[in-house]
């Protein structure tokens, strides 16, 4: 017999979300499992004894965790999402007549909070993950990206000439009743050094020849575009950045290391998009220092690609007895074609026997310091090879960073059997990670404005990334996992050994 419901709304109903909920839901076991009672002695100063209550701190955080969880980052789709879903409804503690805090409510409050606060939530996770046995802590892989903010290119404009400002305030000092002391205040100066103008000036120049810039340098609306001259005014910490392949945008620049035992986030940042990777590295690996000291582990080895290679880094890290597996990059050679260096005395001897010491230390434009080593003119002279080794100056001149120590020992891990291993070991730890937060906990694009926005917003990503790591980590799991790895490992050593020891007949 074929039935019917008929639905009709009742006045009155008992009803509890503990009972709908199945005790195996993700939300309903992170409630169980996340303890956030600390953020309101971590947020009690931030508030006044008077006045009406604000949002809950704890509210707050889990309603920011389940926008990350859920790959919302819009605040108003965020309230709507909770407002139809029982499982997270009982995870932030409300129950289905109350009401959800407002949006508006929710990015004051983001605002309100420092980013000390987010990052107190970090470590917090990071603790537990540390507890449960998911972080090893020796091996470090650090990675970077650009993520995309929250305006466009079209929105760029002229920064003022630091003079004119300078001009500006000199009459606004002086009292000049035809100058508005609030004028062009808000438009930054260019700060970049004259020669640095001039470089950019001779690549512009040089990109406006047809021959290199295409057809599309006579288009009317053609515009060549810099940091150093332009800045977006909707969002003036969004940098202009470019990745190979990619077109040009406003960006911020993301920083994280990764735990090579599990994939769990040992640390994340934001920057400005126009540093390089190279400059990031000595925050990154302080704060990872610190975070690890504090949770009773030891950092040793630290990972990463060609684009933190740098001389300064390499010292970096040998200062903090750390072993820096990151590829030579640039055009860094070990050795000199017809000349022998001598470590010891620090100087060089070319094919004829002459000597060339270090005699001067140098900076080149970028303020990177050098080596210099040259021969004596007595001694290059009379030298038969003088027409091919230094044709047009009295002696031969040699310049090497003043880091070669540093960068000889990094080449040579590089091209070991160990340096092989930790570059696969790199890319198979660190950049799934990045593929994930972007597609998955809502850092395809910064949603809010300002760098300080930013590093909450990769902060709480991180935060949601490491929680669901933890949530489906099992030991068991891991154990078999280990196990499995040795029996390969033990069988093919065997089959190793079969293979050389059975004679070839």
């Amino acid at each position: 017999m074929q039935g019917k419901k008929n639905y009709s709304e009742k006045l009155f109903v008992s009803f509890q979300l503990s009972d709908r909920v199945p005790k195996e839901n993700f939300y309903r076991r992170l409630s169980e499992t996340l303890d956030l009672q600390f953020l309101y002695n971590e947020t009690r100063g931030l508030y006044g004894k008077t006045g009406n209550p604000s949002i809950d701190p704890v509210v707050f955080f889990k309603l920011m965790l389940t926008g990350y969880l859920e790959n919302i980052t819009s605040d108003r789709r965020l309230i709507d999402h909770c407002a139809m879903r029982m499982d997270i409804l009982f995870f932030i503690g409300y129950d289905i007549d109350e009401s959800l805090p407002w949006h508006s409510t929710v990015s004051r409050t983001r605002q309100l909070y420092p980013a000390a606060l987010f990052e107190a939530l970090f470590n917090k996770v990071f603790s537990m993950c540390v507890d449960k046995g998911m972080v090893a802590g020796h091996t470090q892989a650090i990675d970077s990206a650009p993520v995309k903010a929250n305006a466009s290119m079209e929105s760029l404009e002229l920064k003022v000439p630091a003079n004119s400002i300078r001009a500006h305030l000199a009459l606004v000092v002086e009292g000049d009743p035809n100058v508005k002391s609030g004028q062009s205040s808000a438009t930054p100066a260019i700060t970049a050094e004259p020669y640095q103008l001039r470089q950019l000036k001779r690549y512009q120049d040089k990109l406006k020849d047809k021959r290199s810039f295409g057809i599309a340098s006579n288009h009317e609306k053609a515009e060549l575009l810099s940091n150093k001259t332009h800045y977006s005014p909707h969002d003036p910490d969004a940098r202009i950045s470019i990745k190979p392949g990619k077109l040009r945008k406003l960006n911020y620049h993301c920083s994280m290391a990764v735990d090579t035992a599990e994939g769990v986030i040992s640390h994340i940042q934001a920057s400005y998009a126009d540093k390089r990777d190279s400059q990031c590295l000595p925050g990154v690996v302080s704060a990872l220092q610190d975070r690890f000291t504090e949770n009773e582990l030891k950092v040793t080895d630290i990972v990463a690609d060609a684009g933190y290679s740098n001389g300064y880094n390499y010292h970096f890290l040998e200062q903090r007895d750390l072993i820096g597996w990151i590829p030579v990059f640039g055009m860094y050679k070990p050795e000199i074609a017809g000349f022998n260096y001598d470590r010891k005395a620090d100087s060089f001897t070319c094919s004829a026997g002459k000597l060339l010491p270090v005699r001067a230390t140098e900076y080149n434009s970028e303020g990177k310091r050098l080596k210099a080593y040259w021969a004596s003119r007595k001694d290059c002279k009379p030298c038969p090879l003088k027409s091919t080794c230094c044709p047009n100056t009295g002696s031969r001149r040699i310049v090497r960073t003043a880091y070669d120590n540093e960068y000889h020992r990094a080449y040579n891990r590089q091209h070991s059997y160990t340096g092989k291993r930790m570059k696969k070991l790199r890319q198979g730890t660190v950049e799934p990670v990045f593929g994930s937060l972007t597609q998955y906990y809502g850092l395809s694009k910064i949603a809010v404005l300002g760098i300080d926005g930013a590093h909450k917003n990769m902060v709480m990503a991180a935060i949601a990334f490491n929680i669901r790591k933890y949530m489906k980590f099992s030991i068991t799991k891991t154990a078999q996992k280990t196990l499995q790895r040795a029996r390969i490992g033990f069988s093919g050593a065997i089959c190793g050994d079969a293979r050389v020891a059975i004679p070839n007949f």
